[in-house]
């Protein structure tokens, strides 16, 4: 997948860490186009034996200002936000002075799902003198392209279960729910929500060996909400989506192709071949 890519005239690129290994991947194809990287990883999700590779600071979630001098000390005015992150109760986030200064808009961020709270947080820093910029736009071969990644590919109902799925992500998307949902037979069976992919995946898992579900097979399908703000939140899939999607008895799992971040897209085929599942980026055709 071809897009644009920033160039190491830009200065270094400040990339707030989360957890998982995503991060590292987008910090790896940064490095090796040239740019230099600066990691703020966050307390209790980065890595912190590979975010020691890199130039680094940690903070915790709400410190804005610790953010801000240490980017600004590091020369950064682009920003990309990666990695998971489960969105945290107010009272958890550790307050500097100058998220201070900003509260009444973190409260109003609050107010809504997880697109409305990001794209507020991103306009924070912004207005700060940052640049948000998309995590694919940086290190675009982070996307999912179109076709199966391992042996196998869809048949003709997955296919059918996918255009569904879709469907039902394109109703559901205005209302900041989720990017994801199962469907098997033409029947929806999940609507991904607070609890996230894969205790969504744990959901279904359990429904069938209660017998709730009679419906045989099925396909995760993920996809961008309508109007989502792609620099923050793209949907992304890895290994342990595909085994999550294992365990819940799917044929498969879809994705929008060239929307969609894979995170260690061999380990996401070796998984899916062992599984005896698809896994496919999917064109326009089918998304929301």
């Amino acid at each position: 997948m071809k897009g644009p890519v920033s160039g190491h005239a830009e200065g270094p690129l400040a990339i707030i860490c989360g957890g998982g290994t995503l991060p590292f991947t987008v910090a790896e194809a940064v490095s090796r186009r040239g740019r230099e990287v600066f990691i703020y990883a966050l307390n209790g999700w980065a890595d912190p034996a590979r975010v020691r590779a890199y130039p680094h600071r940690w903070g915790a979630i709400g410190q804005f200002g610790r953010f801000r001098r240490f980017a600004r000390e590091a020369g950064c005015r682009d920003v990309v936000f990666i990695g998971s992150l489960v969105r945290p109760a107010f009272s958890q986030i550790r307050l500097d002075l100058a998220t201070l200064r900003v509260l009444p808009r973190i409260v109003a961020a609050f107010r809504g799902g997880d697109n409305h709270l990001l794209t507020g947080i991103g306009r924070i820093f912004e207005d700060a003198g940052f640049h948000l910029v998309g995590a694919h736009e940086v290190a675009p071969e982070i996307l999912m392209g179109e076709g199966p990644l391992g042996a196998v590919a869809p048949a003709a109902e997955d296919l059918a279960d996918i255009a569904l799925a879709m469907q039902v992500l394109r109703a559901t998307g205005p209302f900041d729910i989720g990017q994801a949902a199962v469907v098997a037979g033409r029947h929806v069976l999940a609507v991904e929500a607070a609890e996230g992919t894969d205790l969504m995946l744990a959901r279904v898992a359990a429904l069938k060996k209660a017998g709730r579900i009679g419906a045989a097979g099925g396909v995760l399908v993920k996809a961008p909400k309508p109007g989502q703000d792609r620099r923050i939140d793209l949907p992304s899939i890895g290994p342990e989506t595909v085994e999550a999607a294992a365990r819940a008895g799917l044929r498969g799992v879809a994705v929008a192709a060239g929307s969609t971040i894979v995170a260690e897209p061999q380990a996401v085929a070796r998984a899916a071949d062992r599984a005896g599942l698809f896994v496919a980026g999917v064109g326009k055709e089918f998304e929301p």
